[in-house]
């Protein structure tokens, strides 16, 4: 059997408010090449590693997200694209490529449980697994079409726009027919909404002294949809902008993950006042619709209607770094982690 050397990015420490580099430490493990006799499990060669901001909570020891909080000593945990080196599950093969849940490592042994999906199309590129053909895809997807209940003409806010799932709903939204603003944390990423992703506006929420006449200027007549980034002071300005029988899906609130108490929202009251539908979800309940969704999106990636931005940072070392920028706005697009090339 053959044992080799295995890079992982640890944790170190729990986090308590933002996440820095040094809560993680890089070692050298090793792993053995084998599928232990008898097992489900699948030997994986990680390829592309997915930073997204649910992992903050996986950080905590007092919080948890999903399948509980993060083991000091352990590798990190995410989505990932990899290569099957070896199987015990006879659906997947040697050479197989396959996104889901995996360690941050360069070789893993997970159960075959956790690999989400088979990749079948390698005419785009592999790390888009990771984000418009992975779980950002499907949440931007299931949020906006399953949950926002979109109709043509509709005015749609966006936070976070620039991120690896806001940059999807503001397209999705333009293929429908809407009118899409979304708001961003430079004039970097707010010139990539108007000029390379096709929103109909957008603005930088730092320059904004008050939110709510931001939100008045480019909704003079409401917003039909919300689609929720961010939570805490913008989703405070929001509500009172919302059209009657709006609706907001909540699909994340990242102002609020480095927080050890989280900001009041004072104008709730409006999601009765005008009938609106503020609902949480969560991707892994819509995974079903994945082979409904490739058949939407593909096509539109092949012919360049639908683009997506991607920040890459070459190699595990990369990592902590890669991670802890999401909470600092430091990435522009998706942010990935490249392992390995194929």
């Amino acid at each position: 059997m053959t044992q080799v050397r295995n890079k992982q990015v640890v944790l170190r420490d729990y986090v308590t408010g933002f996440p820095k580099e040094s809560d993680m430490n890089i070692v050298e493990g090793t792993i053995i090449l084998k599928v232990p006799e008898g097992s489900n499990d699948v030997l994986l060669k990680n390829l592309y590693l997915s930073c997204d901001p649910y992992m903050r909570l996986l950080m905590a020891k007092d919080r948890s997200f999903g399948d509980g909080s993060f083991t000091l000593a352990s590798p990190l945990k995410g989505y990932g694209v990899s290569q099957v080196l070896e199987s015990g599950r006879p659906d997947y093969k040697k050479g197989d490529l396959v996104w889901g849940i995996t360690k941050w490592e360069e070789y893993s042994l997970v159960p075959s449980s956790l690999i989400h999906f088979k990749i079948e199309h390698t005419d785009v590129p592999l790390s888009y697994y990771t984000g418009i053909l992975g779980m950002p895809g499907m949440t931007a997807y299931a949020g906006f079409f399953e949950v926002g209940s979109p109709k043509k003409g509709d005015t749609v806010f966006v936070s976070a726009a620039s991120g690896a799932v806001g940059q999807l709903v503001g397209q999705f939204a333009k293929l429908t027919g809407c009118y899409v603003v979304g708001s961003a944390g430079s004039k970097e990423k707010v010139d990539l909404l108007k000029n390379k992703l096709g929103f109909d506006e957008a603005f930088n929420y730092k320059e904004e002294p008050d939110l709510n006449a931001a939100l008045k200027r480019y909704f003079p007549e409401g917003i039909d949809i919300y689609f929720e980034n961010v939570g805490g002071k913008t989703l405070d300005a929001v509500l009172p902008n919302m059209k009657f029988h709006g609706r907001i899906p909540v699909c994340g609130m990242i102002s609020q993950y480095n927080l050890t108490q989280f900001d009041g929202v004072t104008n709730l009251a409006n999601l009765i006042f005008k009938r609106v539908k503020m609902e949480g979800f969560i991707a892994t309940d819509f995974y079903h619709l994945y082979p409904k969704f490739l058949e939407f999106v593909l096509p539109h990636i092949r012919e360049g209607k639908v683009v997506y931005v991607e920040d890459i940072a070459e190699g595990l070392e990369k990592g902590p770094a890669a991670l802890v920028g999401l909470y600092t706005g430091r990435n522009v697009g998706k942010q990935v982690v490249v392992v390995t090339h194929k």
